[in-house]
């Protein structure tokens, strides 16, 4: 990363620049818990950069609160539904108020990972063979035209929310079953057998990768947010042609979303070298064991210099 790239990454603005800041977290999704988390993380080291920030869980009266408090200026950091998918983005537009991330478009896509898979597609992108699963039927047809192993995951949820692998077909429709009570609409994937890789983009610029490696039999919640085994590789691991061919990836994947501000993009590597898209996440986790703040220590920024920069992000997108 060059020095001019480095300091495009950091906020000039005074903490008096931001006006009030509502950090938007919590929710009704079911990544409450996570979004928690990372909304308190926020809160704090906003207001221990001098930000007048405050903190507001989203619930039942979030319009009259939204209307009632002095707000200049919304960070997100709500993950999941109601956050995350173009839902508050949209509200926001409507009462004026700017917010970090990406916009209603870009949010709502991203949100759904079959309609992602599909822009990708669209584009000669690199993504694992899918279907969508809707009854006993749909797993036999995909069993059948996709192979063993697969992934199973709800179309709409993050954080590894109802994901299960499967060997077998019992196990494919269990799993079907299982996410089915977390959204109508389960995508099935083919396995993609190799390392996992996560790349963050701050502000148009990608942050540096981070290699993946878990016991578990693929990174799911618990290896995310709990174990301490997991194991996060910067450098990465790759070699710097394949290092830049992923970021090269990475940044054309956010690009054909519609990605503003910041994002995550998770990504696999099969055994003969080549990549595959898996999804991208537009309000990325920011909890102790989150990748972001990760990848931004690696790139040279602390916690609260990454907080800022989103905000900052917020400010000049829609000034």
């Amino acid at each position: 990363m060059t020095q001019a790239h480095f300091d495009q990454l950091h906020s000039t603005l005074a903490p008096a620049a931001f006006g009030r800041v509502a950090v938007l977290f919590g929710g009704k999704s079911a990544e409450r818990p996570v979004s928690l988390k990372s909304g308190n993380a926020v809160l704090q080291a906003l207001q221990s950069a001098g930000v007048d920030a405050f903190g507001l869980d989203v619930g039942d009266d979030l319009l009259q609160r939204l209307a009632s408090e002095r707000i200049d200026r919304a960070f997100i950091v709500l993950h999941g539904r109601g956050g995350e998918d173009g839902s508050m983005q949209g509200l926001l537009e409507c009462l004026g108020i700017p917010y970090t991330g990406s916009a209603v478009l870009a949010s709502a896509l991203a949100m759904d990972k079959l309609r992602t898979k599909q822009v990708w597609q669209s584009l000669g992108l690199s993504t694992p063979r899918h279907a969508v699963l809707a009854s006993v039927d749909d797993c036999l047809a995909a069993a059948r035209e996709l192979g063993m192993p697969l992934i199973v995951k709800p179309a709409h949820e993050g954080s590894s929310i109802g994901m299960a692998k499967v060997h077998d077909i019992e196990q494919l429709i269990s799993a079907w079953q299982a996410a089915s009570v977390y959204d109508a609409q389960v995508l099935v994937e083919q396995w993609i057998q190799g390392p996992e890789f996560t790349i963050a983009t701050l502000r148009g610029q990608i942050l540096p990768p981070i290699g993946l490696g878990t016991p578990h039999a693929f990174y799911d919640y618990d290896a995310k947010y709990l174990a301490s085994d997991t194991q996060y590789h910067i450098p990465c691991g790759l070699a710097p042609d394949k290092e830049e061919e992923l970021r090269q990836l990475t940044a054309r994947a956010c690009e054909a979303v519609g990605i503003r501000g910041w994002a995550r993009a998770d990504v696999m590597q099969d055994a003969d070298g080549r990549f595959w898209l898996l999804e991208v996440n537009t309000v990325p986790g920011m909890t102790d064991h989150s990748l972001v703040p990760m990848a931004a220590r690696a790139a040279g920024l602390d916690f609260q210099q990454l907080v800022l920069a989103i905000l900052a992000d917020s400010v000049e997108a829609r000034a």
